[in-house]
């Protein structure tokens, strides 16, 4: 029997989460963004807007330092099990809605994480059932729902993945049907044993300016272990000119792939000195964690950004300028006034 925590981390939803369980410090992860991709749900020409969010509330206990098992459901099953999560759903609009529960496939590519359009189907979402699979709330209103996941005895060992979908549909107008859904992800490992090793590594890093002057630290990253990553973490410099620091700033690589690469990309203050620095990224995902220091440099700013930021030498320039111009007309009209001015009598 899987022992559960409550989460304490939202996922897709704007309502408050409860209290977390006790973790030891990890690094944050990025704010999972709406799993369709769409924009925020706005109110249309012909009523409210097609609002809904869902947020999970279990975790299994020996992931409760694993911040993605806090907003996701992340496990490694043996065949023939089944895992039972709750998650809390609520309606975000301003009027009564129906909301529907189901799930749906995805997959994971050097791209990242990708969610398959509607209801489409795969292995895992096959597995996975939503009770109650719809539920009528008024505004404001929660409700909570039971997501069950049925893993069949031969079923092959291997990662898998699907997100578990709430969504509300409106009308605007007499014509439009709106659809909104937001998600929480699943990762399912299957398999006998123990869970596959989670592990990646990061390569040196590089510093660097864009075209405007802004500078960055890049680094590439690779995906060594058996599990898809989420990954997240923080950028440090140090000992820079003049006794400088900076950071820490949030780096985010988003999902990495089996076997994939991606780089990290840090953007900086365009404030900061050529260097040398000392830098320092930690990344993570979950409980899985890897540091590389380094020392960088920006190079020289470009020509067309110092033509951009030399704005306070061309107005001090023209503050000059007028200042004289004034001078010389003061100049010009006490002369003026002078020569026409009537001779003064003798004493």
């Amino acid at each position: 029997m899987t022992v559960l925590v409550t989460a304490g981390a939202s996922a897709l939803v704007a309502a408050p989460a409860p209290a977390a369980a006790p973790r030891s410090p990890v690094l944050t992860e990025p704010a999972p963004p709406r799993a369709d991709g769409t924009p925020k749900p706005t109110p249309g020409a012909g009523g409210p807007a097609t609002g809904v969010g869902i947020r999970l509330l279990d975790a299994p206990v020996n992931r409760r330092d694993d911040t993605r098992a806090h907003k996701y459901i992340v496990d490694h099953v043996k065949p023939g099990t089944t895992i039972k999560r709750r998650v809390v759903v609520a309606n975000a609009s301003e009027i009564h809605r129906k909301v529907v529960l189901y799930a749906a496939a995805a997959e994971v590519t050097q791209a990242g994480f990708g969610f398959a359009p509607d209801r489409t189907a795969n292995e895992l979402s096959s597995w996975i059932a939503v009770e109650p699979g719809e539920e009528a709330l008024a505004a404001d209103q929660e409700t909570e729902a039971l997501v069950t996941i049925r893993v069949p005895r031969n079923a092959e060992a291997g990662e898998r993945y699907a997100v578990v979908w709430a969504e509300v549909a409106g009308v605007d107008g007499q014509t439009v049907r709106n659809v909104g859904r937001v998600g929480i992800r699943v990762y399912l490992s299957v398999g006998p044993g123990g869970e596959p090793p989670s592990g990646f590594e990061i390569a040196p890093l590089t510093g660097g300016r864009e075209a405007d002057g802004t500078p960055y630290v890049t680094a590439e990253v690779r995906n060594t272990g058996r599990r898809a990553l989420d990954l997240a973490g923080e950028l440090w410099l140090t000992a820079g000119p003049g006794g400088l620091s900076a950071g820490p700033v949030r780096a985010e690589a988003g999902t990495l792939a089996l076997g994939g690469t991606t780089t990290v990309r840090v953007v900086l203050d365009r404030r900061l000195p050529d260097g040398p620095w000392s830098a320092k990224l930690a990344l993570a995902s979950g409980w899985t964690k890897r540091t590389a220091t380094g020392t960088v440099s920006f190079g020289a700013v470009p020509a067309a950004a110092s033509a951009v930021d030399g704005s306070d030498e061309v107005l001090t320039g023209g503050l000059v300028t007028s200042a004289l111009v004034v001078a010389l007309f003061a100049v010009y009209a006490y002369r003026r006034r002078a020569r026409f001015r009537p001779p003064v009598p003798a004493a």
